[in-house]
């Protein structure tokens, strides 16, 4: 645990990347160095838990409408970065004398590579980019590639090559994967559904996915890396980004498990073999260049085909240039079944190690300057161009969530949460204990308390800014309007149980004078599901609506919520009757796929969404009409429907309205 603290602050230091640290940690503390420790069992099984973990993380930050948006880069690029090491590789060592069997298998091993870097990028915050998102897809395809060619290669080597080894592997692998993408989510949304309440079992629930994901792998011959990462793929739209849930997987992941696969990786090295055998020498530095230069010619290359500078094209050299894992454990077979010799053992492992020490390092140098010039995902430039705002000029939000439902106050916090960590915000939990000028209970107070701590350790969990806040008010509407005043806030969450009754329409309820009352925007909530499990995100706009300010604010954290809950964005085209049959004029920049309405706005919505859908709604309209519910007539006929559709209402103050046009009209 000492050398896992001190390592990757020594190389951080000396300008390197910590996982370097790591790796040259292993070496010296390993059995071929001071043989501090041996690399028995224990740390055999950690590392391996290290490497699942890594490669379910790396699933865990790859989007599938990302890759979707990037699938033909990826495909480009897999096949590249596979076809280029396996011709180069293969002539290569047919040129130090291998048989084609043993050079093709060497080969497939430089055609494979470890994400190794992926905590790099991670830390850089370019995860979500196009470059890392099809160098991500493109690892998919290539490593799946190689296992297969070592597959084939074994099979062929060992005269067992028949026609039944086709009939099971390709059929097994491609049911596989659908059953993994298609799966994954089904059972994933039901349990969060049944069980979403309990944190504990929601991660117990991820770590067992990842390692029968893993487990059913082996047991089709593939390897359990490639499990791993579809099953990251497969429930990471389940576990929104900067929830809870993400910070713990990530927490456990990548100060636990993934420094012992980096030591363990280290400790294989034998530096001292290269002097003893001089021929390793050869054999090593061939390995080592041919390894370099063919993942460096499709990453290049590849490049220029995407219009990527090159920072950006060294990005996907850097990510794609680590040969650890499935090279070790394409080696490790090969050894075994007498395919290669100790020669090619020893340059593999040199070659890991120079790979491995130079994956981080370039993608680090090369992250910061493809960072500092604006690289952006798919949905980050779409967010850019159609709204005008900047994530990092949105206001830093200090939100007032109300808490009184134990049931229902997690979707409310998660909701915060996300919007606090976007912007570098404060969560402000609040419950009221309302005075009825009589005794006030302690048991009151100890509920009070326990909501409150329960929502701050929710914040503490996602690595959030938290005020917890308890009082004692003449009502829940006076309470939440003194404490948004009392504590500047600009922006209130509250939940809605999805109807007014008449008394609530002509002497209000309390959300009723929340909305009248407020001088700050508000987020009227209603979820039928538990919000991660959300898969689209529906906003419906007129066309009179988009060059609105609080329409385009509106939008922006639409983007944002969708982008977290790694949902998909769709507009709603409303069209006024069934007779107007136009396009509207959406400004090119609002490049978002759409759907249309015509006619009776509630029937049409009520046909396009689905039980996991989320509908935003804009509402700046006049509330003070006694007899008519507060957030409209709408509103309430969407809501009171058997399909029980997720809403969120975004109602800004009639001032905020009246001084956003007066600004519109002087601009």
């Amino acid at each position: 645990m000492a050398i896992m603290l001190v390592a990757p602050l020594l190389f951080e230091r000396l300008r390197l990347p910590g996982i370097v640290g790591l790796i040259i940690a292993g070496v010296i503390i390993g059995p071929n160095g001071l043989g501090l420790l041996a690399r028995d069992n224990t740390i055999i099984l950690l590392g391996t838990v290290g490497l699942l973990f890594l490669m379910f993380m790396a699933g865990l930050e790859t989007s599938l409408d990302d890759l979707k948006y990037n699938a033909d880069k990826a495909l480009i690029f897999g096949f590249a970065t596979f076809a280029v090491p396996m011709v180069v590789g293969t002539v290569a060592m047919m040129l130090l004398g291998y048989n084609l069997l043993a050079a093709i298998l060497v080969a497939s091993c430089f055609a494979s590579h470890t994400l190794l870097a992926l905590p790099v990028v991670s830390k850089l915050g370019i995860m979500r980019t196009s470059v890392v998102t099809t160098t991500l897809g493109g690892t998919l395809i290539t490593n799946v590639l190689a296992l297969l060619v070592l597959a084939v290669v074994v099979k062929a080597h060992q005269g067992n090559l028949t026609l039944n080894f086709w009939l099971f592997l390709i059929p097994s692998l491609v049911i596989y994967t659908l059953a993994i993408l298609w799966g994954v989510p089904k059972i994933g949304g039901w349990f969060f559904r049944r069980f979403g309440h309990d944190e504990g079992a929601e991660f117990i629930f991820v770590v067992a996915t990842l390692f029968v994901a893993s487990y059913i792998a082996q047991l089709i011959e593939i390897e359990p890396i490639i499990g791993a990462f579809l099953a990251g793929i497969g429930i990471t739209q389940l576990i929104p980004q900067l929830s809870p849930l993400m910070n713990r997987i990530q927490f456990i992941g990548n100060t636990l498990f993934v420094p012992f696969f980096l030591i363990s990786v280290g400790m294989l090295v034998n530096p001292w073999i290269l002097l003893q055998e001089p021929q390793s020498l050869l054999v090593s530095g061939v390995m080592i260049f041919v390894a370099i230069i063919a993942k460096f010619i499709p990453a290049w290359g590849s490049g220029k085909l995407f219009g990527f500078n090159f920072a950006e094209s060294m990005v996907m050299f850097g990510l794609s240039v680590a040969q650890a894992a499935s090279t070790l454990a394409a080696i490790t077979v090969a050894y075994q079944i007498e395919l290669v010799d100790q020669l090619t053992v020893n340059g593999t492992i040199a070659m890991i190690l120079v790979t491995c020490i130079a994956s981080p390092w370039v993608t680090n140098r090369w992250g910061n300057k493809s960072k500092s010039q604006g690289t952006k995902s798919p949905n980050q430039d779409i967010q850019k161009e159609s709204t005008g705002i900047k994530p990092n000029q949105l206001p830093r939000y200090r939100i007032v969530v109300p808490v009184a439902n134990p049931h229902t106050e997690a979707n409310l916090l998660q909701l915060a949460l996300i919007l606090v960590k976007k912007t570098g915000g404060t969560l402000l939990p609040l419950h009221i204990i309302v005075d009825h000028q009589g005794e006030i209970l302690p048991s009151a107070k100890t509920q009070q308390q326990q909501l409150l701590d329960t929502a701050e350790t929710i914040a503490h969990a996602a690595v959030a800014q938290v005020e917890p806040i308890g009082r004692l008010d003449d009502s829940i509407d006076k309470g939440i309007l003194r404490t948004a005043f009392e504590h500047n806030a600009n922006l209130i969450i509250c939940g809605w149980k999805g109807f007014a009754t008449y008394r609530d329409n002509f002497f209000g309820s309390a959300i009723d004078n929340v909305v009248r009352r407020s001088t700050i925007p508000l987020l009227i909530t209603r979820f039928t599901h538990p919000i991660q499990t959300t898969k689209r995100v529906f906003l419906p706009i007129l066309e009179t609506d988009l060059t609105s300010l609080t329409f385009l604010r509106t939008l922006a954290l639409s983007k944002i919520l969708a982008n977290e809950l790694k949902a998909s964005l769709r507009l709603l085209q409303v069209f006024p009757s069934r007779n107007f049959v136009t396009d509207l004029q959406i400004p090119e920049i609002v490049d978002i796929p759409k759907d249309q309405i015509q006619g009776n706005f509630v029937q049409g919505i009520l046909k396009i969404l689905q039980p996991d859908d989320l509908l935003i709604l804009t509402h700046n309209g006049d509330s003070t009409i006694p007899g008519l519910p507060i957030l409209g007539i709408t509103t309430e006929s969407i809501a009171r429907n058997p399909k029980q559709i997720s809403l969120i209402i975004f109602h800004f103050p009639r001032q905020i309205s009246f001084l956003e046009d007066d600004a519109t009209q002087l601009e």
